[in-house]
């Protein structure tokens, strides 16, 4: 399945979904991300702290799908921010990935109490003029965060993952990364367990396009502009949440939608300026 692409700030481009791998791990987790490029993903997230990287370059091995046509996504974690440990975590990504180059690499939380994020950011711009990575962006950033790297290097974000989802959707930040040129990728695009599939905005669209509700609320985040990043180990559900081109959702339905949002729809206390993740 051929899927649209958005092309980022660097020129670069990435598919419209993309398939994410957490806690996609070991022999079935293997399995579960080659099942993922046989059923037409071409953008695969990972992370340091995912603990997946090994079978996420093992999977793409074993897939017989070209190298070219496959966009391998990681994140530095918290514990790394050091500008040299930063470099070395890459370096150290590469060689369990057995790869010789990121083709997306985030820093995955600023930890902001850490206060080293410019540091590992400096240390992805050095990464991608060395030619370790293709595409350098970030994951859970604020404005004032996403200033503050801009403007000690001067090197814009291609990329910024943030919880995405009905219940939290994230307009006033869609804005700011779209108003700095920076594409809005959706981490718990559904809503994990909370996941809206019950709600009438969601319910009745689903029925009114004769789609799933995944369906509807993956068509709701293409049609944002959003790069959703679902997962999903069952074959079957990996092709639906691929397939969702053939309709499309009126503007009363996308209303509806954002409209579920809640005061606080964050799955856990993921706020940028206060959550810790080493």
């Amino acid at each position: 399945m051929s899927l649209p692409t958005y092309t980022l700030n660097d020129g670069t481009t990435l598919p419209a979904i993309g398939f994410g791998t957490y806690p996609l791990r070991d022999e079935d987790g293997l399995t579960a991300i080659r099942s993922a490029l046989d059923a037409g993903y071409r953008l695969l997230d990972t992370a340091v702290n995912y603990e997946n990287e090994p079978e996420v370059g093992e999977a793409l091995r074993r897939s017989g799908v070209p190298r070219d046509e496959v966009r391998i996504q990681s994140k530095i974690p918290g514990r790394h921010h050091g500008y040299d440990d930063a470099l070395a975590s890459i370096r150290a990504s590469l060689e369990v990935m057995q790869l010789d180059h990121i083709d997306v690499h985030l820093i995955h939380w600023p930890n902001p109490s850490v206060d080293k994020y410019v540091e590992a950011w400096r240390a992805l711009v050095t990464a991608q003029r060395e030619g370790l990575v293709t595409t350098i962006g970030v994951s859970n950033f604020t404005q004032e965060q996403l200033r503050r790297i801009i403007d000690d290097t001067g090197v814009t974000p291609a990329v910024n993952q943030i919880e995405l989802h009905p219940y939290f959707p994230q307009v006033e930040m869609r804005k700011v990364n779209a108003d700095l040129g920076i594409r809005t990728e959706a981490w718990s695009p559904m809503g994990r367990r909370q996941a809206p599939f019950g709600e009438p905005p969601v319910a009745d669209a689903a029925t009114a396009h004769d789609v799933t509700p995944g369906q509807v609320i993956l068509r709701w985040h293409y049609q944002l502009g959003s790069l959703p990043l679902p997962k999903s180990a069952t074959p079957q559900r990996q092709a639906d949440n691929l397939d969702i081109l053939g309709f499309e959702l009126t503007d009363a339905e996308m209303a509806a939608i954002t409209g579920l949002a809640k005061p606080d729809g964050r799955l856990f206390g993921g706020d940028p300026n206060t959550h810790e993740e080493m």
